[in-house]
C-alpha cells in the first residue's frame, strides 16, 4: 500500500450519509415539502435513540418484565411498552408538527395541543416487547397521515381513521444486534443503521427491494388447526416446496428478515379470533406501505390492506405480507376456499 494513498485508510474513509442529511437532500420527495415532515422524522429518530438506550440497559435497570397493567386489547403491558409509549409521545408533542397521536397502548386519541400541526401519527411503540426478557429483537412501527380537519382546530376521529393509501410516511425501528430505522415517503424504501459512538443513523440499505420470490414462511403453526382450509392448504404447499419455516414471534423482526431475503409473514384469523390479532392502523398499514414501495404485496385475504377503510382505532384484521409471488399464491388458495364455501 502506498503510504501516501489514504483513500482506503480507516481514518479517512467517509462514514456515509446520515439520516438528517438524507432527509434534507430528499425533502422535495415528501408530498407536502414544507419542512414539517422532515422535522417529524427527526423527532421519531430522537425518540428511537432514547428507546434504544433504555432497551440496551433493561436488564440492569429493572425495566424488563410485566408492568402489571393491561392495554385496551386486554394484553398485559410490559414495562418497556409503557416507557416507549411515553418517549415517542413526548417527542411528537414537543416537536409541534403533530396535532394528534394514536397508540396501541392508549385507549383514545392523544390530543397533543399542537392545533397548528398538520399531521397525525399512528404507532405501535414497542412490538414484541415480551421478547425483551429473552433478548430477542423487538421493534417500533409508525405511520404518518396528513390531517383532514382544518388546521388550528383540535384533532378529530376522521383525522386518524384514514385508509392506508393516504399515508405520507411509514416506517419501523428494529432493535436487535444493530438498531435500524427503515422508512418510506412514497419514493422507495431506505434503511439506516444506528452508529452509537456517533449518535447517528447512517444510510446502510439504500433503495431496499424485497425479492419477488421467496422460500421462507413465517407464521405460528401452533395455531394451524384453527386456521381456515385455504391457509392450511397453503402451509402444506410450502412444505411440499421445501420452504423454510422461520417465526421469531416478533413481527418487526420477521418482516425485516423477509424484506431483505424474500418470504411471507402471515397472521391469519382463527376459528376463535376470525379477525386475527394485528391492528390495521398501528401495524398492518405502515408495513403494507413499506412492502409495496419495496415491490411486495399485502392482503387481508380478500383485498389490498391499504384500501381498507378503518372503522375504529384498534381494528384488527387478518394479515398476509411479503414477496409478491408468495402473497399471490396464498391468495389463490383463499380464493378457492371462498368458492368452495359459496358452493
Amino acid at each position: 500500500m502506498n503510504p501516501l494513498d489514504t483513500s482506503k485508510s480507516p481514518f479517512t474513509m467517509t462514514i456515509g450519509t446520515t439520516l438528517d442529511r438524507f432527509i434534507h437532500r430528499h425533502e422535495q420527495e415528501f408530498a407536502y415539502a414544507t419542512g414539517e415532515l422532515s422535522q417529524l422524522l427527526r423527532d421519531i429518530a430522537l425518540a428511537a435513540k432514547i428507546v434504544n438506550r433504555e432497551i440496551s440497559r433493561a436488564g440492569l435497570l429493572d425495566i424488563a418484565g410485566s408492568n402489571g397493567t393491561q392495554n385496551i386489547q386486554g394484553e398485559e403491558q410490559q414495562k418497556l411498552d409503557v416507557m416507549a409509549d411515553i418517549r415517542f409521545t413526548r417527542a411528537l408533542k414537543n416537536g409541534g408538527e403533530v396535532c394528534g397521536v394514536i397508540s396501541e397502548e392508549q385507549d383514545d386519541i392523544i390530543d397533543t395541543g399542537n392545533y397548528q400541526g398538520k399531521y397525525v401519527v399512528a404507532m405501535d411503540p414497542l412490538d414484541g416487547s415480551s421478547n425483551i426478557d429473552v433478548n430477542i429483537s423487538i421493534g417500533t412501527v409508525f405511520s404518518v397521515y396528513r390531517r383532514v380537519s382544518e388546521v388550528g382546530t383540535p384533532v378529530t376521529l376522521e383525522d386518524v381513521l384514514q385508509p392506508g393509501h393516504r399515508q405520507v410516511i411509514a416506517g419501523y425501528i428494529l432493535y436487535g444486534t444493530s438498531t435500524m430505522l427503515v422508512y418510506t415517503s412514497g419514493n422507495g424504501v431506505n434503511g439506516f443503521t444506528y452508529e452509537p459512538s456517533l449518535g447517528e443513523f447512517i444510510l446502510s440499505h439504500p433503495r431496499m427491494q424485497i425479492p419477488t420470490k421467496g422460500s421462507v414462511y413465517s407464521c405460528n403453526e401452533g395455531q394451524v388447526n384453527a386456521y381456515s382450509p385455504g391457509i392450511r392448504e397453503y402451509l402444506n404447499y410450502c412444505k411440499e416446496k421445501n420452504y423454510k419455516a422461520r417465526y421469531i414471534g416478533s413481527m418487526v423482526a420477521d418482516f425485516h428478515r423477509n424484506l431483505l431475503k424474500g418470504g411471507i409473514f402471515m397472521y391469519p384469523g382463527t376459528t376463535d379470533v376470525p379477525n386475527g390479532k394485528l391492528r390495521l392502523m398501528y401495524e398492518c398499514n405502515p408495513l403494507s406501505f413499506i412492502v409495496e414501495q419495496a415491490g411486495g404485496k399485502s392482503t387481508n385475504g380478500l383485498k389490498r390492506v391499504m384500501d381498507i377503510q378503518p372503522e375504529k382505532l384498534h381494528q384488527k384484521i387478518p394479515f398476509i405480507i411479503g414477496s409478491a409471488e408468495m402473497v399471490d399464491k396464498v391468495s389463490e388458495f383463499l380464493a378457492e376456499e371462498t368458492v368452495k364455501i359459496g358452493k
